[in-house]
């Protein structure tokens, strides 16, 4: 019997554990789910006969070493910062590892020692990143493979909520870790256009937006992510004049969301001394000048230049960042306040569902043409425990483990999945969960 060890048992495992259960006896596996809370993790087994909970906790080093040293592989849905130390007990006691987040400095480390003992530590095979690697490779192998030369990629995901969903002025809500989404961005964002560095600081990231429409799921527009410059390696794309990953939001989110970077509240290096009794209205008035003639929303429009009457300023107002509401929250940092007061605004209703947006842009010239495909992908979750977001992360993890335990996938060392002989056989059977692209081809000239 081949176990399998599942670290974190939050939303996005949702659907990983469920896969891999429903495949359990086929496969002769034993799955364990170790969560901080062990009733989460018990949630998440639902009485299944060959599922175990455990109260786990990455900072118990003996643990750890038991738990790992006790199974065949890893999947760690543990915060990114934690990988690498489940990925170091994993090479030290041979044992593989799979994980949805990015390859992290101490992760890629352990490449050479992973190849020496036959191991696979499987990273960014979730859906942003992993389903956005698999995808893209997929098309760019077939432009190559006709001799095409691409001359322009562009990537972007989003996680929203679905619009027969969507009734509040944002446009948005919380489908994944609320603290992320805060303070996203908060680097400085490097791509390359028309074969010219670009690099724009966090302070002007939200104005700097290209305008999108996916499908039949109306209009977006995308922000810079942090770093594209590393994936014309990642997608074998050294020479490519244009290449840039971004975030999709909808029309407008930006634009006010730079509101808040302008005030500075997004920042998580202080905290505020007695922030449990200041209400929000004193909050914002602490980032803006004194003055005492004008109201604080005046103040505010004045100082980041927005009228009083506009759409933006009703976003602002909507939030209740003007309101005499007490924060409560005790010596918390600018971006926590934020978090609180948008978790409260942000929320998924009981009967809201999300969605996952997606779409690549290829260009390339074949035969002195200039061509584009777009490729576009939308997932709607299915409920409140099998969302758009776990459906997309999970899924992948789960038919990835699966198919390395079944001998499909053949890999050793820290790698990302860009093989063709790792996407193609995931991309086949997520088909098979509604993760279908469309493609749409075009000439250009």
């Amino acid at each position: 019997m081949k176990k399998i060890l599942i670290l974190g048992a939050g939303l996005s495992s949702s659907s990983l554990i469920k896969y891999l259960l429903d495949h359990s006896t086929e496969h002769n596996w034993k799955v364990r789910v170790g969560d901080m809370s062990l009733d989460i993790a018990k949630k998440k087994i639902d009485n299944h006969e060959n599922g175990e909970a455990l109260e786990f906790n990455v900072f118990n080093e003996q643990q750890r070493i038991e738990e790992i040293k006790n199974t065949d592989v890893v999947i760690s849905m543990l915060p990114a910062r934690f990988h690498h130390l489940v990925a170091e007990k994993c090479i030290e006691f041979g044992k593989h590892m799979v994980t949805a987040s990015y390859v992290s400095p101490e992760v890629k480390s352990l490449d050479k020692e992973a190849k020496e003992k036959g191991l696979l530590l499987l990273n960014e095979i979730g859906v942003d990143p992993g389903i956005d690697h698999m995808s893209a490779m997929k098309v760019i192998d077939e432009i190559k493979a006709k001799g095409g030369e691409m001359v322009a990629f562009k990537s972007s995901t989003g996680g929203l909520v679905a619009p027969e969903y969507d009734n509040n002025p944002w446009n948005y809500k919380f489908t994944w870790n609320p603290r992320n989404v805060v303070v996203a961005g908060q680097s400085v964002a490097q791509y390359i256009d028309h074969g010219k560095y670009k690099f724009v600081p966090y302070h002007q990231l939200f104005r700097r937006i290209e305008k999108l429409s996916i499908l039949d799921v109306g209009e977006f527009e995308m922000y810079p992510n942090r770093d594209s410059l590393s994936y014309r390696k990642t997608y074998g794309l050294e020479d490519i004049p244009t290449l840039l990953r971004g975030t999709l939001r909808r029309p407008g989110y930006s634009k006010a969301w730079n509101v808040f970077v302008q005030l500075g509240v997004t920042d998580d290096s202080f905290v505020i001394e007695n922030s449990e009794d200041l209400t929000y209205r004193d909050f914002i008035n602490l980032f803006l000048p004194y003055n005492t003639k004008d109201s604080i929303e005046q103040k505010l429009c004045d100082y980041v230049g927005i009228d009083i009457e506009s759409e933006m300023m009703s976003r602002l107002k909507w939030l209740g960042i003007f309101e005499e509401n007490k924060i409560g929250l005790a010596n918390a940092t600018p971006a926590q306040i934020l978090q609180k007061l948008l978790e409260e605004k942000w929320a998924l209703g009981p009967e809201d569902k999300d969605m996952i947006a997606m779409q690549h842009q290829f260009d390339y010239k074949l035969n002195g043409k200039t061509k584009r495909i777009l490729s576009s992908l939308v997932v709607r979750g299915k409920d409140q425990v099998h969302t758009a977001m776990s459906i997309t992360v999970g899924i992948p993890v789960a038919i990835a483990t699966k198919l390395f335990l079944t001998g499909v996938i053949k890999k050793a060392g820290v790698i990302v999945p860009t093989m063709k002989d790792v996407y193609e056989p995931v991309l086949n059977e997520l088909e098979e969960y509604g993760i279908v692209f469309i493609e749409e081809e075009m000439d250009l000239d």
